[in-house]
């Protein structure tokens, strides 16, 4: 990774040196094919970031930012500069090429985190996802069976898009079922598992 690349140029030997520069309007004008060049040549967009993150910082601390009247000419174009560098930066940041923090300290404010929306969404009764939880946790089939349930119960609500946190309550009311069994919708499941492997069967056996 050559991230003295733009530093090489004769734009910025032009504008470092102590006497009167010539031809820096020519100078730059390369300087600025040459930032154009490494950003849509490059195959390595790091490389090209890092390297446009130290040009900013060289430009940004050129002397003549302290003394921009002892060489009016050189401080017109350091500014010119560093000015398309940033252009450069903000336009491969907005379109999502990856960047890398400017090599100066500058503080970002923080962005809000957006709430991911779930892939899978349960869409029958909470309580019968309770069922399932609670027989999954007694299987041991999680982790050897070592999660405790008030860490397991969480994983699968937020799995399964269901915001309910209510899993002790839901659980008392399966306990207190009188008239359909504690297991109800398990039941149900295994029914029709059974039925879809027989009919799978059958279907085989036809096919012979």
């Amino acid at each position: 990774m050559n991230y003295l690349i733009l530093a090489e140029t004769e734009f910025f030997g032009l504008i470092n040196t102590d006497t009167e520069p010539c031809n820096l309007n020519t100078a730059y004008d390369d300087f600025i094919k040459a930032i154009i060049e490494l950003c849509c040549g490059s195959m390595d967009t790091t490389a090209t970031v890092v390297a446009l993150a130290y040009t900013e910082n060289e430009l940004q601390h050129h002397r003549t930012w302290h003394s921009p009247e002892e060489n009016e000419q050189i401080s017109l174009f350091v500014r010119k500069a560093l000015t398309f560098v940033r252009k450069i930066q903000k336009h491969l940041a907005t379109n999502n090429i990856p960047q890398v923090p400017p090599l100066t300290s500058i503080p970002e404010t923080p962005k809000e985190k957006k709430t991911s929306v779930p892939a899978l969404r349960w869409t029958g009764n909470a309580i019968d996802l309770v069922g399932i939880i609670y027989g999954i946790h007694e299987m041991g089939c999680i982790n050897g069976g070592e999660i405790p349930l008030k860490q397991l119960a969480p994983i699968l609500y937020s799995f399964f898009g269901v915001e309910t946190k209510d899993c002790y309550r839901f659980y008392t009311d399966i306990k207190r079922r009188k008239t359909i069994s504690h297991t109800h919708f398990l039941e149900q499941m295994q029914a029709r598992l059974n039925e879809r492997i027989r009919r799978d069967e059958e279907a085989e056996l036809n096919r012979r």
